[in-house]
């Protein structure tokens, strides 16, 4: 996400590089690339103008200290300025009432159902709540199916009621459902709409004023860019909604709907979608997400989900068989299946600040796991735990019944091996310091 817009602004600073002091010139050519940047990317003018004038603004009124460049200090107040205009907070959802409810709007086609889906995953298995999903859209039959999937799939209990073709009764249904057996949340999907369509408008506006939602959320595709943003103003004008959701946001290198909406409908971010798994789902970070579009990473996300994957039992065990030079392809494998959990592998490099920028236009294959699992799942119990037994025909026997070649076979155990001695070395201390006393008489390392 964001790609095109981070590689201009890159551009746009680069002016600054070099730059002995601030001044009016080459303020102005770099606040100028800057617009450019932010048009490009589809955010609305006056957003961009206002933007580009308040860093042109803080630019020109500061005194560049000596330890902080031009470029340095221009970086600094960008990121600042990216942070305001995307909401300067994060927002979270109010989760207050009892049952809490969440009623869900939008266009068609903008994600809404499955972001229920994810939503409800989200509430369950991160704040421990128990959701309800209510299908209220009467107009597309298979809305209310994708729902009855979408539950069963996240193990979320699904309300709907086929015969009813009133959205106001199924979604007080829903709520009474909910309340009777104990759900904490109840996500209410309404059904996708035109803005232009002022009978479903009031539909919508009816269920809102019937159910009385804690929240109300706006999802957007924030592939449609500039037409999102104005979409919004009309749902907001109608609904006053709380909060914005965008959705396909990892399929959007250009991110105008992200840095615009806040600032036409004044209403915060609250999540975004970054991918097709019901685990896709981030709460917005406004400076996280500036950061990341300077190239900065976002290394505080990428520690939360690593947190998320880690089990301290199972990492006391693991630190116990490094100790002991037990680390067997079980525990490798297991290691690889936690990091796949964390989500797209190319989103978790790009929150390594210098990475994603350093990889730029390499192409990380999502399945490169796969032939990995498929060499080791077609080891024997007995191979996995104790690898020196893989001898050529045993190693022959696994690339035929992993579908890859002895190459494949031995460069993974190679790698294997590899990575267990460092794991020794580094659980034995006395073993560290030798390392890095030998360390020391390397060329050009003493004065490190």
């Amino acid at each position: 996400m964001f790609d095109s817009l981070s590689e201009k602004l890159e551009r746009a600073l680069k002016n600054l590089k070099g730059q002995g002091k601030i001044t009016e010139i080459n303020v102005s050519e770099t606040v100028k690339e800057i617009r450019k940047a932010l048009l490009d990317a589809d955010v609305n003018y006056k957003v961009a103008k206002q933007f580009t004038d308040n860093v042109k603004e803080k630019a020109m009124g500061q005194n560049v200290l000596t330890s902080i460049s031009p470029g340095q200090l221009m970086v600094k107040i960008t990121q600042e300025e990216l942070t305001n205009l995307m909401g300067g907070n994060t927002a979270e959802i109010k989760l207050g009432g009892n049952p809490t409810i969440i009623m869900m709007s939008g266009l068609q086609g903008s994600g809404k159902t499955t972001f229920s889906g994810k939503l409800a995953n989200y509430l369950k298995t991160k704040k421990g709540k128990k959701p309800l999903l209510v299908a209220c859209d009467i107009y597309r039959p298979a809305a209310i199916d994708q729902l009855h999937v979408l539950g069963e799939q996240i193990g979320v209990d699904v309300f709907s009621d086929r015969e009813n073709k009133d959205a106001v009764s199924i979604a007080k249904k829903g709520v009474a459902h909910a309340k009777s057996n104990g759900n904490s949340i109840v996500i209410i999907d309404t059904a996708g709409r035109l803005a232009i369509d002022e009978q479903m408008m009031n539909e919508i506006a009816a269920v809102k004023a019937a159910i009385e939602p804690d929240e109300i959320l706006f999802v957007v595709d924030a592939m449609t860019g500039q037409d999102a943003v104005n979409t919004a103003k009309a749902f907001n004008d109608k609904l006053n909604f709380d909060g914005v959701v965008l959705t396909k946001l990892d399929g959007d290198t250009r991110g105008g709907a992200a840095l615009s909406i806040k600032s036409i409908v004044d209403k915060p971010i609250k999540f975004i979608g970054t991918g097709e798994k019901m685990d896709a789902i981030d709460v917005f970070h406004p400076n996280r997400m500036a950061d990341r579009i300077l190239g900065m990473g976002d290394v505080v996300t990428l520690v939360e989900r690593a947190q998320e994957q880690y089990d301290v039992e199972e990492a006391k065990k693991l630190q116990k068989k490094i100790a002991k030079n037990q680390f067997s392809f079980n525990d490798f494998l297991s290691q690889l299946q936690q990091i796949k959990k964390m989500g797209n592998i190319k989103d978790l490099v790009g929150m390594i600040p210098g990475v994603g920028k350093a990889l730029k236009g390499v192409d990380i294959d999502e399945n490169a796991f796969k032939s990995i699992e498929a060499i080791i799942s077609s080891m024997t119990p007995t191979e996995r735990e104790n690898p020196e037994l893989l001898n050529g025909k045993r190693r022959d026997r696994i690339a035929k019944g992993s579908g890859t070649n002895v190459q494949e076979v031995n460069r993974l155990i190679k790698q294997f091996e590899d990575t267990r001695k460092m794991m020794k070395m580094m659980g034995d201390k006395k073993q560290m310091m030798k390392m890095m006393s030998q360390m020391k008489n390397m060329p050009g390392m003493g004065k490190m």
